[in-house]
Formats: C-alpha cells, structure tokens, sequence
C-alpha cells in the first residue's frame, strides 16, 4: 500500500511539472535558480509566484508553495546509499587530466563508461570528438564529458536538489529525487548530459538492485544521467572506468590534494602541478567562472598518418 501511495504521489507531481514547465525559457532558467536558492527559506516563499512557459507557450504564474508541497510530500527518506553518495570522499579533490596528443579514437573510454553505466549504444557519457585548429592542420581527437565544476550552474538551477556538488568535487544526479525538468541540462555549457526518454537498457535486469547515485544503476526512465567520475570506484581506491580501459594513455586521474594524478595504462604517478605547468594544461570555456576539475594537455607532437593518395602520388613518381 505504502508503495502505490509513493508511486501515486511521484506520478502527481511529474505530470504537474510537465503540464507547466516548457525547457528552453530564460524566463523558466531566471526563476529556477532564484527558487533554488531559496528552497529553504520558507518564509521568502509565501505566497511568491514564478513565471513559467505552458507547452502552448503562454505565460502564466505559479506558487513556488506548490512545488515545494508536491516535492517534499512524495520524496521517500534518503537510503543509506543515497545519503554516502552525496556526502562524498572526506579530504578528496579528484580531478582529471586529458592528453589530446594520445587520443587516438580507440573509444574504448566510452565502451567501458557505457558497460558500467548500462547505457545504450546511443547514450554516451563521454563522447570524442574530432577537430582542427584550421583547413590546414591535422585532426585531432577530445574526449568530452561533464567537467565536474566546482561553480557548477546545472546545481544552481535544479529545483530539487537532485543534482548536487559533493567535497570531494564530484558532481552527481540522484534519479531518485530527478522529476525531468531538464533545467540542467539547459544551463550546462559543455552539454554533457543526457535524458532517458525510453525504459534503461537493463530495467528488467536492475528493477531489484538497490539504487546507487555513485554509479547512477538502476537507470530510470525521464530522469537525467552524465559522467560521475566513476565516483564507486573512487570509493574502492581504483581508477575511473574511462581511466581503466584506455589503451593509449590519454587519461590520467588523482586527487588535487594531494598534487598527484596516475595514468590509466601505465599506472605511472606523476605531480598534477608538474604535469599542466610543462604541458601547457588547460580547461574549458575558463571565462565562464565555472572552475572546471578536468583539465586538458594540448594536442602538440603528434604524429599523423601520412595520406594514401598523397603516398601513391609519390610512389608514381619514383
């Protein structure tokens, strides 16, 4: 009984977000992160009204009383799991480093993310891209997932505090309290999210595992997902799934704290400070005050295939 009443409750209040919020207003975005901020200020909230986007695109006000009704009468307890995953690894800084000079598409990074994720063959957590500085110059492969910012506007923004920043600097969802607003995945600039729009890969298979926001499994329809630092395996003392797999020593991961990151292939240690200073490391989009925990080594020294209807041009002319 308890769980249909939970299920009737949870089910009343997504159809409620879903008839009045339409993603994509800056409107919906200003009024987010004003309610976010002042989720608890209970004082503030009497009686003031947002204004929202009806999917028939007409503007209409709502109380922020009756979002915070609906959200704090369905929401069930925190489970243990859920209550370790948002507190985090106690004195941790993890962050990452990418070298862009070893990336050679392997993709092997995003086979192993999708595999410990039970993702689709279409949803990716990481994604590489391929670029070039110009017409002239070489391509070059960069994996991007989410930056794990420490002034991150996707936690700003959500309503529900499903979306969170732990101390030890990794950002997570919790699909348990996710009602699919997609407010953060507007407001992330590095568009490292996702959405299940359809039933998980594995929902029969994970329907009875008991949920674990460090490894975001079960996934759950309507909710959203991303890259979690492979924050379970952080937890066991291991490397990152991505960090694990790849055969080319693109990635190397570590604790700030500590000064000190480890390659993923040859488990070589090295000083995170040393590292980007003498490669000239980086991160993305600096100007947006977002202060990133990934940083990237610039795609210097590679090497590059030598074209095949260039090489048969020389060999005709031999």
């Amino acid at each position: 009984m308890e769980n249909k009443e939970n299920f009737s409750k949870k089910d009343s209040r997504r159809k409620f977000l879903r008839t009045f919020l339409f993603i994509g207003s800056g409107a919906v975005l200003g009024s987010a992160a004003v309610f976010a901020s002042n989720v608890n200020d209970k004082k503030k909230l009497t009686g003031e009204k947002i204004k929202v986007l009806t999917v028939n695109n007409e503007l209409v006000e709502v109380d922020k009383n009756d979002l915070i009704k609906i959200n704090s009468e369905t929401y069930k307890p925190l489970t243990e799991l859920q209550k370790r995953g948002r507190e985090g690894i106690a004195g941790r800084r993890w962050t990452m480093v990418i070298d862009l000079s070893k990336c050679k598409n392997a993709r092997k990074c995003m086979s192993a993310c999708q595999d410990a994720h039970h993702l689709k063959p279409e949803q990716h957590h990481i994604n590489v891209l391929q670029l070039k500085e110009s017409k002239e110059t070489g391509a070059y492969f960069m994996p991007k997932m989410c930056q794990h910012c420490d002034n991150p506007p996707c936690v700003s923004v959500c309503p529900v505090d499903a979306t969170f920043k732990r101390q030890d600097g990794i950002v997570l969802i919790d699909n348990e309290r996710c009602i699919g607003c997609r407010f953060c995945m507007a407001a992330c600039p590095y568009s490292a999210r996702i959405f299940n729009w359809t039933e998980p890969l594995k929902s029969e298979e994970d329907k009875d595992i008991p949920y674990d926001v460090e490894k975001n499994v079960p996934q759950k329809k309507g909710t959203v997902s991303k890259c979690l630092f492979s924050a379970d395996r952080c937890r066991e003392g291991k490397l990152p799934y991505c960090v694990s797999a790849c055969p080319n020593g693109v990635y190397y991961f570590g604790d700030e704290n500590e000064d000190a990151v480890t390659n993923g292939t040859n488990q070589e240690t090295v000083s995170l400070s040393k590292l980007l200073e003498d490669n000239g490391g980086y991160r993305l989009m600096p100007e947006l005050g977002t202060e990133t925990r990934v940083y990237y080594l610039p795609a210097k020294n590679r090497t590059q295939p030598f074209p095949e209807e260039l090489l048969k041009n020389f060999e005709d002319h031999l």
